[in-house]
């Protein structure tokens, strides 16, 4: 026989349930919208619609200090012009995730009669919300980590071929396409920029202001000085910048490998404690005999 709590669970669990089902059969109408998604990055991209009728039934209007930040990320990774609509995906995906969760939570307190894998999956349902928040802010990381780590090769090669005697015009280009790495991408993007009429030192800020990087963003300003200075002292320039950007890269391999050292202490400290447990266990229990 059901008890008042149970009743309580399950009477909450059915409003979720309908509010799912209301939004699902509602928002199938927008399913289009999400159909060019990568499912390896936006798993589960077939039911987003569910968070995005919940967003327009409430009438959301994407314009807190939250979004704007996340605006700002979003035209970082996929360009200004699909800005508004990765900021819905994102907010989609967040409300339809952590809804189903939470309808599965209920599911789950039914079927195992214990209210403790009701508080799991609900806990669950929250991170889910806040992790699919901090996706954009963490692919940025990573970006800008692999951008770092071509920096330096980049501005080597490009100080060779300068010093060599070629236009840094046409060195831009030619080392730009020796990779297809996120930090020769916008190298790619900023050629496609010069031959459509944009100014080449326009393209050069453009491009800093992409990468976000603040050593890149110095190499950029660098770069203009010595394209208005000539040819002679911008390959000096780049010279400079190369062996800095080579310390520079020592030192956060160094950085790294003490990070890696740190992260390795955790395992350590849990495989000693799991020790100390399996030795004292046994000596209390004689003790106790």
């Amino acid at each position: 026989m059901l008890g008042v709590t149970d009743i309580i669970i399950f009477s909450i669990g059915g409003l979720f349930l309908a509010v799912w089902l209301i939004l699902y059969l509602k928002g199938m109408k927008n399913a289009s919208l999400f159909e060019p998604l990568d499912e390896k990055d936006y798993p589960l991209k077939e039911i987003y619609f569910v968070g995005y009728e919940a967003l327009n039934t409430v009438k959301y209007a994407y314009h807190s200090k939250n979004d704007r930040k996340l605006r700002k990320e979003i035209s970082i990774l996929y360009g200004e012009k699909y800005a508004d609509y990765y900021l819905r995906v994102i907010h989609s995906q967040q409300i339809t995730m952590a809804l189903s969760l939470l309808v599965f939570a209920f599911a789950m307190y039914g079927l195992a009669d214990d209210i403790a894998a009701l508080a799991v999956v609900v806990v669950f349902a929250f991170v889910a919300y806040y992790y699919f928040g901090t996706v954009t802010s963490e692919k940025i990381l990573k970006r800008s980590e692999e951008m770092m780590t071509d920096f330096s090769e980049v501005i080597s090669k490009l100080a060779l071929l300068t010093n060599a005697g070629m236009i840094f015009r046409e060195a831009w280009e030619e080392v730009a396409y020796t990779g297809d790495r996120a930090l020769y991408l916008e190298m790619q993007t900023a050629v496609d920029e010069m031959n459509n009429g944009f100014a080449e030192i326009d393209a050069l800020f453009r491009f800093g202001s992409r990468c976000v990087v603040p050593e890149i963003k110095k190499f950029t300003s660098t770069v203009v000085q010595g394209i208005t200075k000539g040819n002679s002292e911008l390959s000096a320039m780049l010279q400079d910048q190369s062996r800095e950007v080579w310390n520079l890269r020592r030192q956060n391999i160094k950085r790294q490998g003490e990070k890696a050292s740190s992260k390795l202490m955790i395992p350590i400290m849990i495989m000693f404690v799991g020790i100390l447990i399996m030795i004292l266990i046994p000596i209390f229990s004689n003790i106790g005999a």
